[in-house]
């Protein structure tokens, strides 16, 4: 992960703030619009949408682009410029606003409005590895087989999280927890109905084969353009070693799975490959000392 110069403070801004950012925290949107506004030459974009996000990114010109919005948005982004082809020539800030924000905070973006919008005029570029799979999809921080049920929003038809729909009206929130006490999830249940049969392949040497089965896999990014691969046997009284591996080339297959990388739920797939791009995208983050 290596860091280069910071950026001059004549450069022009691109802010595209994400809608479900604007609904769940306005305030915090504000103050990071005025922060980057008294900074910076800045160009603000509010999308309505998935398509209206797109456009804005690929019409930025020589504008940096500064995302304002949660992990989701985050990783909207970076999946757009990749498909674009884009990475490789942008640079990418976020000031993370919403209700999840680990990812941002894992990859060393302040999570306050303030601080991260001084990042954005400060701060520095930060080279990071991503890995990329055979459907054309990326993943920024880790992913995870079986999904791993949490407080994060899930999302809505259209790409965006569904945080802040409700806001304010808490009897709907009250009526939702109901129905989930009420109604096991797809997920429960399939957690429900036992370990995982898959096998593993790092760098085409099987990790674990069909025969062993499993609790949990684990890839993430790791240093010096490899992913670090760990692997949970499922275990009978005493607990199971996990089996740790790094390479380049990942690949999971066997029975139909889901897989949670970074904030999105994917799948069900059969087989998936995901090999690391070193270096293939930058972020900016705050310069050291």
């Amino acid at each position: 992960m290596a860091e280069v110069a910071t950026f001059a403070m004549s450069d022009q801004l691109l802010v595209v703030i994400d809608p479900v950012a604007l609904r769940t925290d306005g305030e915090s949107v504000r103050i990071a619009k005025d922060v980057l506004s008294a900074g910076a030459a800045t160009k603000v974009c509010l999308p309505q949408g998935p398509e209206e996000f797109a456009r804005a990114l690929s019409r930025r010109g020589s504008r940096r682009p500064v995302v304002v919005g949660d992990d989701r948005a985050l990783v909207r982004a970076v999946s757009l410029l990749h498909r674009q082809r884009q990475l490789a020539e942008c640079v990418l800030s976020v000031v993370p606003v919403g209700a999840a924000l680990s990812l941002a905070g894992s990859l060393g973006v302040p999570t306050g409005a303030v601080a991260a919008a001084r990042a954005v005029l400060e701060g520095v570029e930060r080279r990071l590895d991503l890995l990329v799979d055979d459907s054309d999809g990326v993943v920024l921080g880790a992913l995870r087989i079986p999904p791993i049920r949490d407080a994060e929003p899930s999302a809505g038809a259209n790409g965006a999280t569904a945080v802040g729909s409700d806001a304010g009206r808490p009897w709907l929130r009250t009526c939702q927890s109901l129905v989930r006490t009420l109604v096991p999830s797809r997920a429960t249940s399939a957690a429900a109905a036992g370990p995982s049969r898959l096998r593993v392949e790092v760098d085409g040497t099987t990790l674990v084969d069909l025969d062993q089965p499993l609790e949990a896999v684990s890839v993430a990014p790791g240093a010096t353009g490899v992913a670090e691969v760990e692997v949970r046997p499922a275990s009978v009284g005493a607990e199971a070693s996990p089996l740790r591996a790094e390479g380049r080339t990942v690949t999971v297959s066997g029975a139909h799975f889901r897989y949670r990388a970074d904030a999105v739920v994917s799948g069900p797939v059969r087989t998936r490959t995901w090999v690391v791009r070193e270096g293939a995208w930058g972020l900016t983050v705050p310069a050291a000392g």
